[in-house]
């Protein structure tokens, strides 16, 4: 995948850029594998906003992706590569020997044609998915299971890999994208390679509008408010915020505070954190 620019006959277009969409191969959805995608703004059942800056955005169908991959022992081709407007990686559309279609996640180096497989018996190759005792250390891997059988729940978005650092019992130890190590137990499955559309992070919307077809209405800063509708706001001209520390609208303190409980029962399976810290 490329970056492409733009000619800038308006100011917003000079700085825009865009996907050139190299990887993808197949413009329309598989009609049998997408639903309807409900928008609710924000809001809850009752009506009442609780995510706030949500809002329009371009109409988009669901694409129903196979994260768990328990159809075993069957290969699969790779009919297409397609643009997923629900996620920031690209999809694939294969279709088993039996006939039946399924999504998954892109990794880097799937190509149309080739074939892809789950299961024990699955080789260590770009697309295959399979228990993480059966995987090589130092192999990268992305959509991993927590829990056996529940499908992938880490390692997702577009350019992001983990890597198989060690395996010692029952777990299996991983470098996530964030650079915390975990443990996963070892029956867990995983993809083998990394999830493609890495340039992903380098696109410039360039404009407001961009974001309001994504359905993200504006944000604003507390510090230009009024004091009834922020506690950072009010006073003459730019001033500071007037607490110890920042806070949220609704007087909690945030940027910084650590929400995580100390009891976790995941913690002791969290080797060391992204900041470099281990958990206690």
């Amino acid at each position: 995948m490329g970056i492409k620019t733009y000619k800038p006959y308006t100011a917003s277009r000079r700085n825009m850029t865009g996907s050139d969409f190299a990887e993808v191969t197949k413009k329309t959805p598989e009609k049998s594998l997408i639903s309807n995608k409900k928008k609710n703004a924000g809001r809850n059942s009752q009506g009442k906003i609780t995510v706030r800056h949500k809002g329009g955005g371009n109409k988009v169908k669901y694409r129903q992706i196979d994260f768990r991959r328990l159809k075993d022992d069957i290969p699969a081709r790779v009919i297409g590569i397609e643009y997923d407007p629900n996620r920031t990686a690209n999809i694939a559309l294969i279709c088993y020997e039996d006939g039946e279609k399924a999504y998954i996640l892109a990794p880097q180096g799937l190509t149309d044609g080739m074939k892809v497989m789950s299961g024990n018996n699955a080789e260590v190759r770009v697309g295959n998915c399979l228990p993480l005792e059966l995987v090589p250390v130092g192999t990268m891997v992305h959509n991993i299971e927590l829990y056996p059988g529940k499908g992938g729940q880490m390692v997702r978005s577009a350019g992001t890999g983990a890597q198989l650092v060690a395996k010692e019992g029952k777990y299996a130890t991983l470098r996530l994208p964030s650079g915390e190590m975990r443990m996963v137990p070892i029956n867990c499955r995983a993809t083998i390679g990394i999830i493609g559309n890495v340039d992903h992070n380098l696109v410039k919307l360039g404009k407001a509008g961009r974001k309001r077809h994504m359905g993200i209405r504006p944000t604003v800063r507390g510090s230009v408010m009024n004091p009834n509708d922020h506690p950072h706001g009010g006073g003459e001209g730019k001033t500071g915020i007037g607490r110890p520390g920042p806070s949220t609208p609704w007087g909690k303190p945030a940027l910084g505070l650590k929400t995580r409980k100390k009891k976790k029962a995941s913690n002791k399976l969290i080797v060391r954190r992204r900041d470099g810290k281990t958990l206690k």
